[in-house]
């Protein structure tokens, strides 16, 4: 029996609680028997991240709990830029038999045309969209997910505003960002130290 797989790709720098709806929503709405969730191993535009190992940690304590979710390392494997054609192409690879679905938000599909080998990755894993709060344009889907993004996480955690986190982001991932002192600025940053 052919499996419904869903790809759910990202930096996850932090992951939060878009994030975790995003998973729960597809897999609720749409004829999926298993998601991976895929942290980004590198950014293609060096886009600067937590390390690797702890973006693969939180995303485990954000999501990896859900039953039919599993965080893959795949990217890591392939080392180097990460690409979703190339993951989704050593995917395929990986599971023949498998029918691939790539998760995402409303939001991605107006930057979409700037991804490489997008058509092929529609192609390849079908897109299942979630549409987003604040983001419009003609066939946009309903929105299911909040304008949380983990640009304005990591500003938070970054002034120690952890109760203004705390709504955003599960509280075991805010456990880990603290105890690992992830998104603080450094010394040299802060022009009061």
């Amino acid at each position: 029996m052919k499996e419904n797989l869903g790809v759910f790709g990202g930096s996850f720098n932090p992951p939060h609680m878009a994030h975790l709806l995003a998973v729960t929503v597809a897999l609720a709405r749409f004829e999926l028997e298993r998601i991976l969730v895929v942290p980004t191993f590198r950014h293609p535009f060096a886009k600067e991240l937590a390390p690797y190992k702890d973006r693969v940690v939180m995303c485990e304590l954000a999501m990896g709990w859900l039953p039919g979710v599993e965080v893959s390392r795949v990217e890591e494997e392939l080392g180097g830029e990460s690409r979703t054609l190339r993951t989704l192409e050593h995917l395929r690879a990986q599971h023949p038999e498998a029918s691939l679905r790539f998760i995402m938000g409303a939001d991605l599909v107006v930057e979409a045309p700037k991804w490489f080998g997008f058509e092929r990755i529609v192609q390849l894993a079908p897109p299942i969209v979630l549409g987003r709060v604040g983001v419009t344009y003609p066939g946009a889907p309903p929105a299911v997910l909040p304008a949380i993004s983990s640009t304005e996480v990591r500003a938070m955690i970054a002034e120690s505003r952890w109760e203004d986190a705390a709504p955003w982001v599960p509280r075991k991932v805010l456990d880990h960002a603290r105890l690992r002192r992830l998104y603080e600025p450094l010394r040299g940053d802060d022009p009061s130290s």
